[in-house]
């Protein structure tokens, strides 16, 4: 027996169980169905070292982690940009500038040419998609060139890191070029491809104050770059190389020249053909044009209201609607005096789409830039139609229910008619159509002036009430004694064109369909509502109108104008076809103007804007007064002379004072030339107003008499209560 000792053999040999397997054991194990093993040799020495690779590696990712969270790129570029507020139909209606009055307008790659997108990446850089924000392939080209040539002769730039020298602008030299390699990265381990590519054409420079594709687009060709031509996609591609030396509007040879060097690469790539690049080489040059600035005040709100994130607002307004409103806003508001503005909002009941908003007649007035929407205003009369609704809606009255139109005073209120004067009994259906204030605030007491209130602000209105009045609603609410918005107001009257339900505003396609769907808020009884809106359509038109029953397929407007007090306000609103409209003109700093009512300074417009709108009348037909007025109840021929209106025969006035010192009675007749006679005694007209006021000096019975150039005469026998 040999003294040597026998080595036992390995289990393996060693080329089977290599130090990069560690789990070769394992299989050993499971093969052999052994209930432990140990490793051996080599095996035992080669886990550890593998491990601490590994954590050697996953610490320096921990650490590069960290340093990327702590010092992240600065995209406060990025965030400074500015969505674009489109139309219901896509049309550009406003963006806004950024710091230093610059356009960097978000980019919307869904609006955007998608072959534009191809052909930018093609040229400027092919392995977008396959790179981590740097390009091994072409750095290491531009290098070798560069130690060939003794100089940069090619760039090595990708879009990422273009993105990443847009995003933090530094001088061109190395230590920058490695800084956006490690931004590059960065933004490649925070944004998509698609979200990189965004922010390149948000970013990007095209000379002037020009920032990004879209405003690039739309100040060169005059439209989205939705649909861009071979040469427009050639020029976009290179302007942002060298946007002032290659401005097309300043250096038009150099522009071309760029072009024609993209269109060359594109032909060289197969991405375009010889003959399509010919032609677009010889597109003409496009001119800056400036951006459009449709419906200015709401267009600009709702893009400062878009996220961060959002690169188009689709807003419920019509551009063909508002582009004809506008001027016709600015024209009446030039004919009412330098100081004078207007607005205009129309609103599509169905859905509360904002199909037109015109905050101002435009911002070269007095006050043009303020966005009299939703300034708070007196509404005037404006009011009144709701506070005849809820009556009927509480059975208080009716639309022939008889009210006293005479001089009351309600505890220290005391209203009186625009025209100073008093009808004695009317009906609610009389009192709403011609404005009787009387007849309206004793209709507000029975209703409760704190009830109304309470149903406007449920229904989604503010009434803002003077700081006299902070504890309770008072009976002047019935006049426009509290203030309220334009937006509010139309609100409402699109409510009694819906039945009675309430709904906000829509000013979204998105908030169009949601409010369509959703039940709104009960403001009134459809029967109530219809009802009130009939008695709206039997107001007098304005004048130069004719009767909309009379026109032939005209529309049926339901309509209530208001005048605040100091004629600072003219208000008319409407309902007619499906849409609820009104119109303010007036000063935006909320001066008094002289004797400019809303029945002559408003009303024209409301029914202007009507006309623009073009819709036929969905609403059906008047309900006819069951009795004619007492001053309408005998017809008299044309050739009889003059008639006699206030105050008819046989009617009993109230008044509140009597003698010199009353406001006395302002008498009202039909003829030329007419001359008043109070008991045979000749009556002189004001002096301010020229119209014949009747001051009594104490109750009884009078005989008036009305007297026309050629004679002819009309009289009246009237009792005067004090």
């Amino acid at each position: 027996m040999s003294s040597r000792t026998t080595r036992r053999a390995d289990p393996a040999p060693r080329s089977q169980a290599p130090c990069g397997h560690p789990w070769v054991p394992a299989l050993r194990f499971a093969a052999a169905g052994m209930t432990r093993f140990s490793l051996w040799g080599d095996e035992a020495r080669c886990v550890p070292r593998l491990t601490k690779v590994l954590i050697g590696l996953l610490a320096v990712e921990v650490a590069l982690f960290a340093l990327s969270a702590a010092f992240p790129p600065d995209m406060t570029r990025a965030r400074q940009s500015s969505p674009v507020t489109l139309d219901r139909r896509g049309a550009w209606l406003r963006a806004l500038p950024v710091e230093d009055g610059r356009w960097r307008i978000r980019a919307d790659l869904r609006r955007t040419d998608p072959t534009f997108q191809k052909r930018l990446i093609k040229v400027e850089d092919a392995r977008f998609f396959w790179h981590l924000g740097v390009d091994p392939l072409s750095l290491a080209r531009a290098v070798g060139s560069a130690l060939v040539h003794g100089r940069v002769t090619s760039g090595a730039s990708t879009l990422t890191m273009q993105t990443a020298r847009l995003l933090e602008p530094r001088p061109r030299n190395l230590g920058a070029k490695l800084i956006e390699m490690v931004r590059a990265v960065q933004l490649e381990s925070r944004l998509s491809k698609r979200e990189i590519l965004a922010l390149y054409l948000t970013l990007a420079p095209y000379g002037g104050n020009l920032e990004g594709a879209r405003a690039a687009s739309l100040s060169y060709f005059g439209h989205e770059p939705s649909s861009l031509t071979d040469g427009e996609q050639a020029l976009l591609i290179a302007l942002p190389q060298s946007p002032e030396a290659r401005r097309p509007d300043r250096r038009p040879d150099a522009a071309k020249a760029a072009r024609r060097a993209v269109l060359d690469k594109l032909v060289r790539a197969r991405a375009i053909s010889q003959a399509a690049a010919y032609e677009a080489e010889n597109e003409p040059l496009p001119r800056r044009a400036p951006f459009p600035a449709l419906a200015w005040h709401a267009a600009g709100e709702l893009a400062r209201a878009a996220p961060a994130s959002q690169a188009s607002v689709v807003s419920t307004i019509d551009a063909d609607l508002q582009t004809r409103l506008e001027p016709m806003a600015a024209a009446v508001a030039a004919a009412q005096g330098p100081d004078a503005t207007a607005a205009v909002l129309v609103v599509e009941i169905k859905g509360r789409a904002v199909r037109a908003a015109i905050g101002s007649a435009g911002r070269d007035r007095a006050g043009g830039w303020v966005d009299m929407t939703r300034a708070l205003r007196s509404p005037g009369s404006a009011l009144k139609p709701f506070i005849y609704a809820m009556a009927m809606d509480d059975g208080l009255v009716a639309a022939d229910t008889q009210l006293a139109d005479s001089a009351t005073r309600f505890a220290d209120y005391q209203p009186e008619n625009f025209d100073r004067a008093f009808h004695d009994k009317v009906t609610v259906r009389e009192a709403l159509a011609h404005s009787l204030n009387v007849p309206a605030v004793a209709t507000l007491e029975k209703l409760g002036p704190e009830a109304f209130a309470g149903r406007i602000e449920a229904a989604g209105a503010h009434l803002a009430r003077p700081k006299a009045q902070l504890k309770a609603a008072g009976l002047a609410l019935a006049l426009g004694g509290e203030g309220i918005t334009w937006r509010d107001l139309v609100m409402l009257y699109a409510a009694l064109g819906d039945d009675g339900i309430a709904k906000p505003l829509a000013w979204t396609e998105d908030e169009a369909k949601v409010r369509e769907r959703s039940g709104g808020t009960r403001l009134v009884r459809p029967e109530a509502a219809r009802q009130v809106l009939d008695i709206l359509r039997e107001a007098p038109a304005p004048r130069g109108r004719a009767p909309s029953a009379l026109t032939r397929g005209g529309p049926s407007m339901a309509f209530k104008t208001g005048t605040s007090y100091g004629f600072r306000d003219a208000v008319a609103a409407g309902v007619v076809g499906g849409y609820a409209i009104l119109v303010w003109t007036g000063r935006a700093d909320g001066g008094a103007r002289g004797g400019l009512t809303g029945r002559d300074a408003a009303l024209p417009l409301l029914f202007d804007v009507a006309d623009a709108i073009g819709t036929p009348s969905s609403a059906p037909r008047p309900i006819a007064p069951k009795a004619a007025p007492l001053a309408l109840q005998k017809l008299q021929a044309a050739d009889a002379g003059p008639r006699l209106i206030f105050p008819p025969d046989g009617a009993s006035v109230q008044v509140d004072a009597l003698g010199a010192e009353a406001r006395g009675l302002v008498l009202a007749a039909e003829g030329e030339g007419l001359t008043w006679y109070v008991e045979g005694r000749p009556l002189d007209p004001d002096p301010v107003s020229g119209r014949a006021i009747w001051k009594p000096a104490a109750p009884g019975f009078y005989k008036l008499a009305v007297v026309d150039a050629q004679g002819r005469r009309a009289t009246a026998r009237v009792r005067i209560k004090g």
